[in-house]
Order: C-alpha cells, then sequence, then structure tokens
C-alpha cells in the first residue's frame, strides 16, 4: 500500500487513479496523518464466488426430494 500526500494526489490525480484501477490501494496523508484510503472497487461476481466456494467445503449434497421419516402434513 502506498502513502502520498494530498499534493501528490492532486497533481497526479490521473496516475494514480490508473493505478488504483489496476488494483492499488493508496492512503492519502495530510501532515503526515493517513486522512483516506483509495480503495479499487470491489468484484461483487468474485466475491460471491469465492463464499460458495468455501461453502462448498463444509456443505453436503443430499437427496432433498424423497420423503423423510417424519409424517408431515402441509395443511397445518
Amino acid at each position: 500500500m502506498r502513502a502520498i500526500n494530498v499534493t501528490e494526489l492532486r497533481n497526479h490525480l490521473p496516475r494514480y487513479l490508473s493505478s488504483v484501477q489496476q488494483g492499488a490501494e493508496i492512503l492519502v496523508t495530510s501532515h503526515g496523518h493517513v486522512i483516506a484510503r483509495i480503495l479499487p472497487p470491489e468484484n461483487t461476481q468474485r466475491n460471491a464466488l469465492n463464499q460458495l466456494k468455501e461453502l462448498r467445503k463444509h456443505a453436503e449434497i443430499g437427496d432433498i426430494t424423497s420423503p423423510i421419516d417424519e409424517d408431515w402434513d402441509a395443511e397445518k
């Protein structure tokens, strides 16, 4: 993660935004203190796929259409 001051960001904004677009994270500082963090947008599709992959590690796929041993009445 790269830290730059506000003046540097202002003077070279297109270059830094291009860097962020490619996945970089930038810390913006003012008088030596971090005041902001610029991040690339989240890829929601990729995040959802990663969550599904994690769930698959623990999920069991079984028969969900066969009757079970319990009596069940949809009218109740």
